[in-house]
């Protein structure tokens, strides 16, 4: 059964340095009631960009960890649905579809994860562990909000169902060798704040081990040598954030 009231949806999402994106993911976001941006006062043109559009909202706010920042955004939002979506994302037209159908569900759930197709230089990757990449993208306002404990990868708390879109979303996230290690090192040291929090104490079983089962459980296990070079790049990068992370942790450690 459909919902005789119209449910209107927000798309959202949180930009730094977006300029090669922003403006492919906000036409790609055209079909939402409410496109707002939130920026973390990028340094090239991806506010300005942003700004031209007359149907977006653009709001700069300085970036403490993702967690916060996806909350902040969430409050700004005015409709019940909220489409949550990285600027290195885009939404197909059956995908679209399949959204616009949902969340004029009567019984829908409160949240929903989609599959992602993960894209290395313009290429799918088919194995290296992103064969099963999903992620909540699409929920109500009021049943959810993000663990702000989770300051990277951060975990969304959804209160009630959680069910599954049929249709992938694709995850442009690989560009560039240079730019994905920096992504890495970036979400590294992100981790190791975690870290730091639960009071983990670093040893060589994190230092060494860790970054190892890594990259062979992605390489090995997960099928990256499947990919050939694309995956022997995606699962050291991986496995390079994971040696970062504790690296960092004891930096942390030693300045406290």
């Amino acid at each position: 059964m459909v919902s005789s009231q119209k449910q209107l949806l927000s798309a959202l999402l949180i930009t730094y340095n977006e300029e090669s994106n922003i403006r492919a993911v906000l036409d790609n976001l055209a079909f939402a009631d409410e496109i707002i941006v939130v920026d973390s006062f990028s340094t090239d043109k991806t506010f300005e960009i942003a700004s031209e559009y007359k149907n977006v909202k653009v709001v700069q706010r300085v970036f403490d960890n993702f967690a916060l920042q996806r909350n902040f955004t969430i409050d700004l939002a005015t409709n019940p649905w909220i489409l949550f979506i990285d600027a290195d994302e885009r939404i197909t037209p059956e995908l679209q579809k399949e959204i616009n159908k949902t969340i004029h569900k009567e019984n829908s759930a409160s949240a929903y994860f989609m599959y992602r197709n993960f894209i290395f230089e313009n290429k799918k990757l088919r194995f290296s562990g992103w064969q099963t990449d999903k992620i909540i993208r699409l929920f109500k306002k009021e049943d959810a909000v993000y663990n702000s404990n989770k300051i990277v990868h951060e975990k969304l708390i959804v209160n009630g169902e959680i069910k599954k879109l049929k249709n992938r979303l694709i995850h442009y996230s690989y560009s560039n060798y240079n730019d994905y290690k920096q992504k890495m090192i970036f979400y590294g040291h992100l981790k190791a704040q975690e870290e730091l929090a639960k009071n983990t104490q670093p040893t060589l079983f994190h230092t060494h081990i860790r970054p190892t089962y890594q990259f062979l459980n992605q390489y090995v296990i997960r099928g990256g040598f499947l990919d050939g070079k694309k995956g022997i790049i995606i699962c050291y990068l991986n496995a390079l954030s994971v040696a970062v992370r504790f690296k960092e942790l004891k930096k942390l450690q030693s300045r406290n």
